[in-house]
């Protein structure tokens, strides 16, 4: 299965490219939430969409641009997570930071998940508690990794406008930062390029599922700020509280 929706992603990521190209039109536009949504993303979803009925029709999906009601959801216990474009922001000032993130979760808990980029053709993927990543037509496990000073990796998105985050920070000790886009953050930190990922303020459920699964499978710890498990059983609001993917 986990080769069957790495193969998904790509296609997703190939639907992606035709617009960032310039193959396709790019149809920017404002959701009511006010975040950006394009061809792109739209062209991705309904990629995914249709090969995971082929694939999984019994498990329903989750996607960011097609979210079904609360009532839909409620009675849940495994379901496909789907953020088709993660990162648009990134992606609409093309700097390359975004991916194609599809979770499974079952009781809560992301078992598998994929992450790729379309850019780099890098694939990062997990299941059965193993990671890895695949570059170069190259396949291999990944795992967290200790480093002096740690490496932060924050949002590019948030960064400037976090003073949680700056304040944290500033008592962090020794250490340096990069901002980067997308769930790219929680891939750092499971390959060991990164050893801390916090992130202040709420986040929806299809940014994390992905890089969660990812991250957990190489080693990293995803606990909210009171400590407990990041989850994902459903509920009404999409909506996460803030984390910290960690070594310990």
């Amino acid at each position: 299965m986990l080769d069957k929706i790495c193969q998904l992603a790509r296609d997703a990521g190939d639907a992606i490219m035709a617009v960032y190209d310039g193959e396709q039109p790019l149809d920017a536009r404002q959701k009511s939430d006010a975040s950006p949504v394009t061809a792109a993303d739209i062209a991705a979803h309904n990629v995914i969409k249709n090969g995971l009925a082929l694939l999984d029709p019994q498990t329903p999906m989750l996607s960011e641009e097609d979210p079904q009601s609360w009532s839909e959801r409620q009675g849940w216990s495994r379901y496909w997570l789907v953020d088709p474009l993660d990162g648009t922001k990134e992606f609409l000032k093309r700097n390359g930071e975004f991916t194609v993130n599809i979770a499974l979760i079952e009781d809560g808990k992301p078992v598998l998940g994929v992450v790729y980029v379309p850019v780099t053709q890098v694939m990062y993927s997990a299941a059965e508690g193993k990671a890895w990543k695949e570059e170069n037509g190259e396949r291999k496990q990944i795992q967290v990794k200790e480093a002096h000073p740690p490496l932060v990796v924050v949002s590019r998105s948030h960064y400037d406008n976090d003073q949680e985050l700056q304040d944290y920070l500033s008592q962090l000790g020794e250490h340096q930062t990069v901002a980067i886009g997308s769930s790219l953050k929680f891939c750092l930190v499971a390959e060991g390029e990164a050893q801390l990922y916090p992130r202040f303020g709420p986040t929806n459920i299809w940014d994390t599922g992905a890089g969660h699964a990812v991250a957990i499978a190489a080693g990293a710890i995803v606990h909210d700020w009171t400590g407990q498990a990041l989850l994902y059983t459903p509920k009404e609001s999409f909506l996460n509280p803030g984390f910290r993917v960690s070594l310990f």
